[in-house]
């Protein structure tokens, strides 16, 4: 099954200077778009305690994040990303433990495997790039700044890496041009997901709180963190 690219991002409180510093360090505006997301679980959110999470995206398709190594710790989250539909199903149904079930795309499988939408919002994003100095064009940071139609802002540092070597370098970037947005070294922000979750679908998110305490007392990374400072972009 292909593993697709490794997803090292910090998630930050944007303030009202944040796109002028970044046009101060030489990032560029790359787009402005609005798109909806449409996430899917079980009824017991078997996909979210696992800390994978699949949603369709508007004009984009379908994507499933999947955990990533957790020998790094700190303020950031670090996902795998599958866009292809085979593999996509291939994961669902290894992590909800189907059988039996016949290949096909993901829409034909929602049903068969209990999965249905559990949150949709529309994000307005202001999407910027910042090629690091001496870096080459595949050496760079990527910054999103979203809104939703809920009212919550979050900002993302981004970094694509291809291995888990490439992982703590990835994320000194990431910590480097942090601090030079003025982001706290220790400040997390959540998702935009797990905040409409905890306004609209409240038990929900207790649910994923609960996952959260369990493991954390346990010392191991899991959905926890993405309540804190990860989840989906």
């Amino acid at each position: 099954m292909a593993q697709g690219l490794i997803e090292v991002e910090r998630k930050f409180i944007p303030g009202p200077g944040t796109e002028q510093r970044l046009q101060e360090l030489g990032a560029t505006l790359e787009r402005r778009v609005i798109f909806r997301d449409t996430y899917y679980d079980t009824p017991e959110l078997s996909l979210m305690r696992a800390d994978h999470w699949l949603r369709q995206r508007e004009d984009r398709g379908w994507e499933l994040k999947c955990p990533g190594s957790a020998g790094v710790t700190g303020p950031h989250t670090e996902y795998r990303e599958l866009v292809a539909e085979p593999a996509i199903v291939a994961r669902l149904w290894e992590v909800l433990g189907a059988e039996g079930i016949e290949a096909g795309g993901v829409a034909a499988v929602l049903g068969p495997l209990g999965l249905q939408e559990v949150a949709s919002f529309v994000t307005t994003r202001s999407a910027w790039k910042l090629v690091l100095p001496g870096g080459a064009a595949e050496e760079e940071l990527r910054v999103d700044l979203d809104t939703a139609d809920f009212g919550y802002a979050v900002g993302e540092v981004e970094a694509l890496v291809q291995e888990e070597a490439e992982v703590p370098t990835a994320l000194e970037k990431i910590h480097g041009l942090s601090s030079k947005l003025g982001v706290p070294a220790q400040e997390t922000a959540p998702a935009k997901l797990i905040v409409y979750l905890q306004r609209f679908r409240p038990q929900d998110y207790e649910r994923l709180l609960e996952v959260y305490r369990s493991t954390e007392r346990m010392g191991t990374k899991h959905p926890g963190d993405s309540l804190g400072s990860g989840g989906p972009s």
